[in-house]
């Protein structure tokens, strides 16, 4: 198994990631990614620990080891809970807030796996590339991260109508031993922070935008791959005043190519329209790689709604009959998200060779609901919150001077804690609600599948209107009453 020091020591490999206009030499060492790093580390430790051996692992069918259930292809109703039960330790090691854990891009390659033939109608090369990775990835517990979507250019014209045609990543030369990729592509979300980034496309493409119609893999220390991750919330903060912002910043970046050379071997699609569109629709990998962000969602709303629960008891206002309405409210809306994540296991249906995918009419419902349900809750719990975050002293410092100390100590207290309590919660509340970190994830929930007339598309193309309207008929047709 992998272990966190196994990990750490990884990630010194010469990467380019670059912040505030410098290269960064080290990830593991730098404010803006060392406690994320530190974060993902303790997440290998946690599979690795020979107690967690049963739930964390299965084994390898081609080495015969422990490996991470992550990788695991689900073939029955019991392996799917198994992945949940995996990705629910890691979301809850991490409250929810680091949405591209490397068992997230891990469903979508045990997805590709799966059903290789999808990605051998463009030869029988690339089916066999896309199970050898695959076997690669899960055998050595290594974790990736994706960019799958162009740049925000120019939106009103297709990638090969760009103004300049290496804007987007695509293939510029091809070569006798693999391809050389030019551009750029977002949203690689803990790029810094994996081994491998994950290069297509979910966009539907156009006729003329073949060279941008790839899978592929590229190391994160390939030469001419350089990552520029926006502001890192964690460069700033403090574990006092900001305990999320400085641990659980995953940093998404964009990812530049600058004639980076991929081999073969790593090339699953190449120019093809429409297998860069059946990737991930005509295999479970959509299906696979957002069961876990809805295990990580649910673990993420627990969080959420225990974080409000704790607030009415420190300020006294638990025993309201209008506070316990609205917790309920909350409830209901959180337990609607959890019993949803187990109907992905019980309506799932088991393909012609033996596949389990997740049911995709439940998924796609609950992400169609996630944005309003999100956006919903927060504003909620700010209600409750009243001006509790914003009377709050400047500083964990305010404690340690004698001239602050004494008043913020008599007049910040709650009835069941005292000062340096109340204030350190309320800090952990500021930083999940309203500071930057948090604001990020509020936008990271809305648009967590992307634009919600498109996930709400997915669901209108899944649904059984055939049943629906079935029973609409047989209401017209109904014989006639008697005399």
């Amino acid at each position: 198994m992998r272990s966190g020091s196994d990990y750490l020591r990884s990630l010194d490999d010469g990467r380019q990631a670059f912040v505030d206009g410098e290269r960064v030499t080290d990830v593991t060492q730098h404010p803006a990614f060392r406690e994320a790093a530190r974060s993902i580390a303790r997440l290998y430790d946690i599979a690795a620990a020979p107690e967690n051996r049963e739930r964390m692992t299965f084994t390898s069918p081609k080495t015969g080891q422990p490996v991470l259930r992550a990788w695991q292809i689900p073939r029955s109703h019991a392996d799917l809970r198994a992945r949940r039960l995996f990705s629910e330790t890691w979301a809850e090691a991490t409250f929810g807030l680091m949405g591209r854990s490397p068992d997230h891009v891990a469903g979508f390659f045990s997805g590709f796996a799966a059903v290789p033939s999808v990605f051998a109608a463009g030869g029988q090369k690339f089916g066999d590339n896309i199970v050898a990775f695959y076997e690669r990835a899960r055998d050595e517990h290594l974790y990736l991260s994706y960019a799958i979507v162009p740049p925000q250019i120019d939106r009103s014209k297709p990638a090969h109508k760009q103004s300049d045609p290496t804007l987007y990543a695509g293939v510029v030369k091809e070569r006798d031993d693999g391809i050389v990729i030019s551009g750029a592509q977002q949203l690689a979300t803990a790029g810094p922070l994996s081994d491998y980034i994950h290069l297509s496309c979910i966009h539907p493409l156009q006729p003329g935008d073949e060279n941008y119609a790839n899978g592929l893999v590229v190391p994160v220390n390939a030469q001419g791959l350089r990552l520029y991750p926006r502001r890192p919330f964690a460069l700033h903060a403090n574990a006092a005043d900001y305990p999320l912002s400085s641990r659980f910043d995953e940093s998404d970046c964009y990812v530049v190519f600058d004639n980076v050379f991929v081999p073969w071997e790593h090339v699953y699609i190449y120019r093809n329209i429409e297998i860069c569109r059946d990737q991930w629709w005509k295999t479970p990998a959509h299906l696979f790689g957002n069961h876990q962000a809805q295990v990580r969602y649910a673990t993420k709303l627990r969080f959420m709604i225990g974080l409000a629960k704790r607030m009415n008891e420190m300020t006294g206002n638990e025993a309201h009959p209008a506070v316990q309405m609205t917790m309920g409210e909350l409830a209901a809306l959180v337990s609607i998200v959890e019993s949803m994540l187990l109907a992905h296991e019980t309506a799932a249906p088991i393909d012609a060779d033996g596949v389990l995918w997740p049911s995709r009419t439940v998924l796609y419902a609950v992400m169609a609901m996630q944005s309003e349900f999100n956006g919903r809750m927060l504003e909620t719990i700010r209600e409750l919150a009243g001006a509790a975050f914003i009377t709050l002293p400047s500083s964990a410092k305010d404690f340690d001077s004698p001239e602050t100390a004494p008043d913020i100590e008599r007049y910040m207290a709650s009835a069941s804690s005292d000062a340096k309590g109340r204030v350190a919660f309320m800090r952990l509340m500021w930083d999940f609600l309203g500071s930057e970190f948090g604001s990020r994830h509020q936008q990271y929930e809305k648009f967590y599948g992307g634009a919600s007339f498109v996930v709400k598309q997915n669901v209108y193309r899944n649904y059984d209107f055939k049943r629906a309207t079935a029973l609409v008929d047989q209401a017209l047709n109904l014989p006639p009453l008697a005399e």
